[in-house]
Parts: structure tokens; sequence; C-alpha cells
């Protein structure tokens, strides 16, 4: 269970950090209020994993699958370049995660 809500709070930091894009430096009401509800959960979702997770390990999966749905949504979104080493250097990312995992 620990690790369903990691990874589940690693894409709430997607979401954040996508809404702070979009917030404008705070300026835009919806976005602001999306990163405010993003940021809590997903801290929250942070702090209940590392109960039973090692920090190192914790904080690792949740930055890593943070930083890959937020590149990934935008490049989906067409807000940042494809390029196949971006994709390479991504997928090394998940390696890493899962690697984690299997020897957590």
């Amino acid at each position: 269970m620990p690790w369903i809500v990691l990874v589940v709070s690693g894409v709430l930091e997607a979401v954040w950090a996508t809404a702070l894009d979009r917030s404008e430096g705070f300026r835009r009401a919806g976005p602001t209020v999306v990163f405010l509800l993003g940021v809590v959960a997903s801290m929250a979702g942070l702090s209940l994993a590392m109960r039973d997770l090692p920090v190192g390990t914790a904080y690792a999966v949740w930055v890593g699958v943070g930083a890959v749905v937020t590149v990934a949504y935008a490049m989906a979104t067409g807000a940042e370049a494809v390029s196949v080493l971006k994709v390479v250097f991504l997928a090394m990312i998940v390696g890493g995660v899962v690697g984690l995992k299997v020897t957590a």
C-alpha cells in the first residue's frame, strides 16, 4: 500500500508542478488553487509512504515519478519538444524507480 500511495503522490507532484507553471506567478486563480491542493495532497502522500519506506527511496521515487509524468505531459501537450534522447532518459528514470522498488 505505501508504494501505491507514493506513486499517486508522485503523479500529484506533476499536477502541482504543471499548475504552478499555468498559474503565471499565482496571478491566475484556478491553477493556483489546483497547485495548492496538489502540493498539500502530494506532500501528505509522501509523508504517509515514508512511514513504511526509507526516506531516500521514498523521496527518489516521488521525484522520479513526478519528473517523468511532468515531462511526458508537457511533451504530449506540445509544451515541450519530443526527442529520442529525452524519451531514453525518461526511460532511464523509470528504470531507476523500478530498480528501487525491486531492491526495497
